[in-house]
């Protein structure tokens, strides 16, 4: 990939080799951080061509604004959803994505969460690790043969079915959008009939206005104090204070949680609850996926600067180019 003098501004912590490909090929100002980036913007913001940023970094129309010369956002990962991507549209900036990349890395990562949240891993290294060796023992449910549901059926969904089904002999069912026509799996028209018919409860879908807050009291109350919620997709899908409440009365059995609504800031009250295990949105950061991830973005913005299509615009403004 040859060089272009083209001004990238990075808005996401990248490791020091990953940082190094696109050094390679771009001018690079690099401000992961919230001052670092509004500092770059106020002093740099009329020389970058290009944004490399993520979901949930995003970036606002406001900056957009600050950037008269913008011409490219590519997002680092598949969700897309702190990118104003109307404004991006409105002001003629491309918006791509990464569909794809690390669909591998985030089911096994849920297979993770699930086993250690059905199996007490987490509460029982931690008694262990406090010397209470005989009172950490528990007897903890098999997830073998429970029963899988899947809020959302795209890649990542279907990646962790296939596990579930092969490695435990789950039965699965879905909730989507639509009904899917390739599967065989059961589909519900409603989280909550799919939360009354699940063990273990999976959200893998995207954060929409639609979805926000949809794993509500009432669907956490239908998985019911057996149950176990695992989320792999946006913090905004689950409402963060009705799950700690059913964590901490013991109307669900526990949780997995790699994504919380606010974060990096959580809840002390979600932290206290005993059945919670968490990890850092770390589901798609393997080796793997974050060099499947660099190597889609700077495909994409390699094909930008060359006068090429963009391999993976998002799906509305693929909309606008098809139009």
């Amino acid at each position: 990939m040859a060089p272009v003098n083209v001004d990238l501004l990075v808005l996401i912590p990248f490791p020091p080799h990953e940082l190094a490909r696109l050094e390679a090929v771009f001018n690079v100002t690099y401000a992961p951080e919230p001052q670092s980036r509004a500092d770059a913007i106020a002093s740099k913001g009329p020389q970058f061509r290009a944004v490399l940023t993520h979901g949930t970094a995003g970036l606002t129309a406001a900056e957009m604004d600050a950037m008269p010369k913008l011409e490219i956002i590519s997002c680092f990962g598949v969700g897309y959803d702190r990118i104003d991507v109307q404004a991006a549209i409105a002001r003629n900036i491309i918006v791509t994505h990464g569909p794809g990349t690390n669909t591998i890395s985030v089911a096994d990562h849920t297979l993770a969460l699930m086993l250690a949240s059905v199996r007490q891993i987490a509460s029982q290294d931690a008694a262990v690790r406090s010397g209470q060796w005989h009172e950490a023992r528990q007897n903890s449910p098999e997830l073998t043969g429970m029963r899988l549901g899947l809020i959302g059926y795209g890649s990542i969904a279907r990646e962790v079915a296939r596990r579930c089904e092969a490695g435990f002999s789950m039965t699965v069912a879905y909730h989507s959008r639509r009904k899917a026509t390739d599967t065989a799996h059961t589909y519900y028209e409603s989280a909550l009939a799919l939360a009354e018919d699940s063990d273990v409860l999976v959200v893998a879908a995207p954060a929409t206005p639609q979805t926000r807050h949809m794993i509500n009291e009432a669907v956490l109350n239908a998985l019911g104090p057996q149950g176990y919620l695992i989320n792999i997709a946006r913090g905004s899908l689950v409402e963060t204070d009705a799950l700690i409440a059913a964590l901490n009365d013991g109307r669900i059995a526990g949780a997995g949680l790699d994504v919380v609504d606010g974060e990096p800031v959580v809840p002390a009250a979600l932290l206290k609850a005993a059945n919670l295990v968490i990890t850092p949105h770390s589901a798609g950061r393997s080796p793997n996926a974050v060099d499947n991830m660099n190597t889609l973005a700077l495909r994409n913005l390699n094909a930008h600067f060359t006068g090429k299509p963009v391999e993976t615009p998002v799906p509305e403004c693929a909309k606008v180019a098809a139009a």
